[in-house]
């Protein structure tokens, strides 16, 4: 496993980390849940990536008591979260990342993770209710309380991200360091042409989530939706529309003959291109089963074998598809 540096701050992260969504609370408990994080620890991932919504709450908690019963160093691990959703329906418990909610939400999942503090804290989407600087001044004192080590955002706009790294800037305050976007052949714009100064100009990081394009790149819907997949879970039903697409499926079809020629999945072709990028700290990875989880990891491998060349004629079959 190779290690890479979260953006311009010091923190290393496994460059393929294992995240829960979906698979926490949902589709493993937490026998299931330890052998797959025992497996990816032992692999030499470093990096857990949740949110407080994930199930509920319950997926802090059943990652928690993982956490604990493995036993491992704290300093060896990095755990994150996210807040804006909210587990309640009051009007500062809700879709909102003010001050008020913040307070409340860090000490939920710090009690659900049995921790004292959580290295990486996102807020998950952008509050346009919240003024910007009530937002930066609030995570800002999640760290300087030592509650919080690192603070970044997920699926917020180029302006928005900058817009909070200036009020940080301006007024000495801890400073947002990484985004957590979507990013994967099928969806690839915004890291690659919204987000583009941002990494020199302010150093952002990137922890980038759903390389498989929620399964869709695995290639196991050119045939429908298997029985207990992302596709059949009612949580998930926006999620059908896109994975069942015929034209995507069929372009699927066209990279797994290249994957087949490198004696590799589909899944770890898709997650080997997601390295390539210099740009991504960490590619986060899901999985119900060990198994699965080890094919993943195997990307690792795979992606030095893609040269530019290789790289190119993946893209070319994307075309006009890419977001």
């Amino acid at each position: 496993m190779e290690y890479r540096r979260l953006g311009r701050s010091g923190l290393k992260v496994s460059e393929l980390s294992y995240g829960s969504w979906v698979t926490y609370g949902n589709q493993l408990d937490t026998r299931a849940a330890r052998e797959c994080m025992a497996a990816a620890y032992d692999a030499g991932v470093n990096f857990f990536d949740n949110a407080e919504v994930y199930a509920l709450g319950q997926s802090e908690t059943i990652m928690g008591a993982v956490i604990k019963e493995l036993g491992w160093p704290r300093q060896r691990y990095i755990v994150s979260t996210k807040f804006y959703w909210g587990l309640e329906k009051g009007p500062n418990e809700r879709n909102t990342l003010n001050r008020k909610y913040l307070r409340h939400a860090l000490d939920g999942s710090l009690r659900r993770f049995g921790l004292e503090f959580i290295d990486l804290v996102f807020c998950h989407r952008p509050d346009p209710h919240t003024p910007i600087e009530e937002t930066v001044w609030a995570m800002h004192d999640m760290i300087s309380a030592g509650k919080v080590l690192y603070w970044g955002t997920s699926e917020w706009s180029a302006a928005e991200i900058r817009a909070a790294w200036d009020i940080a800037e301006r007024h000495h305050l801890h400073k947002p360091v990484m985004e957590q976007p979507q990013y994967n052949l099928f969806y690839r714009k915004r890291v690659e042409q919204e987000y583009a100064r941002l990494y020199e100009d302010i150093g952002l990081g990137l922890t980038t989530w759903s390389p498989l394009a929620s399964g869709l790149l695995t290639g196991k819907y050119r045939s429908g939706a298997p029985a207990g997949s992302r596709a059949t879970l009612a949580n998930y039903a926006f999620l059908k529309e896109s994975l069942l697409d015929e034209q995507k499926n069929a372009i699927v079809a066209e990279i797994a003959k290249i994957a087949a020629e490198l004696g590799a999945s589909m899944a770890q072709l898709a997650l080997a291109w997601c390295l390539k990028n210099p740009r991504v700290s960490t590619v986060i990875t899901g999985a119900t089963r060990v198994e699965q989880l080890t094919e993943n990891l195997a990307a690792s491998q795979l992606a030095p074998r893609i040269d530019a060349a290789l790289k190119a004629r993946i893209e070319a079959l994307v075309g006009e598809h890419a977001e």
